[in-house]
């Protein structure tokens, strides 16, 4: 008899350890915390790897051929559209903050368009009796390793990874001359980094301001933007997406 209730007893016992009991997964406060840094990790990776794609797909590989770029298509040469600039192109000599000449000849290429929308703002600019004087216009990509080899400083040459917008051939270093070529006092010389190159730096003479004002509002009137450190860059806002060429222009 005791040893069919004790049975009774194991088999009772068991059946009700064996039904299913409801247990709470509510997360505390640390898990919580935890599930939610990790969807903000996830996030910020998301974002990070499509900035990259898209820097990717921005920068082409340049490799000759691979560009549409390496025999110079739709880069104009300024000179053979109008006679009416001045060129001092600084990094064809040794009169530049790098000491060293990186371009073998003096030439001035950039887009069609910008070409176009210079020579726009030269003609704007005689009328008041000044013309343009152009530092530097395109740059091979090849030059902006170059360069940043000699002096890889961000806060002076564009790292070769981004590449720089005088790469696409969109972008000039430019000053303003008299009609017979002699210099208009903009404050500092050309590639000079510091403050008082910024255009919203203010101890500079009347004559001075105007002059970089005049140039300023004529070069934004056709269709360029300025940086904030450096009076004498100007970049075109194409619609047309350039690209990065590492074309070479022929000397002589």
């Amino acid at each position: 008899m005791m040893t069919i209730k004790l049975l009774s007893f194991i088999f009772v016992t068991l059946f009700y350890s064996c039904t299913k009991v409801p247990v709470s997964i509510e997360p505390n406060t640390k898990t919580m915390a935890l599930i939610e840094k990790s969807r903000a990790l996830q996030l910020r990776g998301d974002k990070v790897e499509e900035s990259l794609l898209k820097k990717k797909d921005s920068i082409e590989v340049l490799e000759v051929g691979k560009m549409g770029q390496s025999k110079g298509e739709g880069f104009i040469n300024i000179l053979e559209m109008s006679d009416d600039f001045v060129l001092d192109m600084r990094y064809a000599t040794s009169n530049n903050f790098l000491k060293e000449k990186v371009y073998d000849c003096a030439q001035c290429y950039v887009r069609k368009e910008v070409a176009n929308a210079l020579i726009g703002a030269n003609k704007d600019l005689i009328k008041k009796g000044y013309k343009i004087k152009l530092f530097d216009c395109y740059r091979p990509y090849s030059v902006q390793k170059k360069m940043w080899k000699i002096f890889p400083n961000p806060g002076y040459v564009a790292d070769p990874k981004g590449g720089s917008i005088h790469n696409k051939g969109a972008a000039v270093d430019i000053t303003l001359v008299k009609m017979d070529g002699s210099p208009v006092d903009m404050g500092t010389d050309f590639d000079h980094f510091g403050k008082e190159a910024h255009h919203a730096y203010s101890k500079l003479s009347k004559d001075v301001i105007g002059h970089r004002k005049l140039l300023r509002e004529t070069m934004k009137a056709h269709g360029f933007s300025t940086i904030r450190t450096e009076w004498w860059h100007y970049n075109f806002k194409s619609t047309i997406r350039y690209r990065i060429s590492d074309f070479r222009w022929k000397c002589g």
